[in-house]
């Protein structure tokens, strides 16, 4: 049999159950195998003025106050889920055991039937976390991310990466969010004129503290006057030492052949991401945490001060 065939056979054969679980004090329900079902859409809520909303397989739309002030692009559910490759959380590690190096894409189906995997959902009883878990039965690794938010400093999003085998790793990691909005992008531009957008997009790195901004070149207008886009989108990480910084999709390949990656600075006419990728050595039965924040609508003086805060 083909290790397709395999691959389905085997999620035909998984079980779909759901259970509460506790996760830092908190209580969670969990869907074991969530990938056996359907991708279904959830709201994520929060105490402040965020909205999101995602799809089992990951796919996400979100923001904060209304559609105007999107992070990920404001569509609806069918698109969000097809989406799922190309708009949100993005993950790819390459994994040293010896003179072998594994390639491993969580929540893609670019490598189905490569590994033995579960993947599980987890979401917080009061609707406003949801964790999506994949665990490598062949590598004894886990990886999961949790979604939540901040009132002050936007979109958390935190990444947990777990050894559970009784092998010392040496991983390159690349992880981070796709297709980031800039700001002043009319939901109704977004989706008639898509295309357009892109070409005003410029992502730019403010390298002292990792910052990365998100904005047009200029307020797309059809007047023949000048219009200045004076704010901007944004997103920044903590937890890895010294990593390097991508402010776009285009070196992902790249990084699946086992190429080495260049710093992005400046990136014009194209979607915006963040991603940031370093070497960590993993032992046996330790695990490494790291936080990717992004945030809307935010003009020069509020992104010096995060700045300073960062650093």
């Amino acid at each position: 049999m083909s290790k397709l065939y395999q691959e389905e056979k085997s999620k035909e054969m998984k079980k779909v159950k759901m259970r509460v679980v506790e996760y830092e004090n908190e209580s969670y329900f969990k869907i074991d195998n969530c990938d056996a079902m359907r991708p279904f859409f959830m709201s994520i809520v929060s105490d402040s003025n965020h909205w999101m909303f995602i799809s089992g397989n990951g796919g996400i739309s979100a923001g904060r106050k209304n559609p105007e002030y999107a992070l990920f692009p404001y569509y609806t559910d069918d698109k969000i889920t097809e989406s799922a490759d190309l708009t949100g959380s993005k993950t790819i590690f390459r994994i040293r055991e010896g003179n072998q190096v594994h390639v491993w894409e969580p929540f893609s189906e670019r490598f189905t039937g490569k590994y033995n995997i579960s993947r599980n959902l987890c979401k917080s009883i009061y609707g406003n976390k949801i964790i999506f878990e994949e665990v490598n039965h062949d590598l004894g690794l886990e990886f999961s991310y949790q979604w939540n938010s901040s009132k002050i400093f936007g979109f958390v999003r935190k990444a947990f990466l777990k050894n559970s085998s009784g092998n010392d790793y040496e991983i390159t990691l690349l992880d981070g969010i796709q297709n980031i909005m800039p700001y002043g992008v009319p939901s109704d531009l977004q989706r008639s004129t898509s295309n357009l957008v892109d070409a005003y997009k410029r992502s730019e790195l403010e390298s002292s503290s990792g910052i990365g901004i998100f904005a047009l070149s200029a307020i797309i207008v059809d007047k023949a006057e000048p219009s200045e886009a004076l704010k901007a989108n944004i997103a920044w990480s903590m937890g890895l030492d010294n990593p390097k910084h991508l402010l776009s999709s285009l070196q992902l390949d790249k990084f699946r052949r086992n190429g080495e990656l260049a710093n992005e600075a400046d990136i014009k006419g194209e979607k915006g991401a963040y991603f940031i990728s370093e070497e960590i050595r993993l032992p046996a039965q330790s695990e490494k945490r790291w936080k990717i924040v992004a945030n809307v609508n935010q003009n020069h003086a509020q992104v010096v001060e995060l700045c300073q805060k960062i650093k």
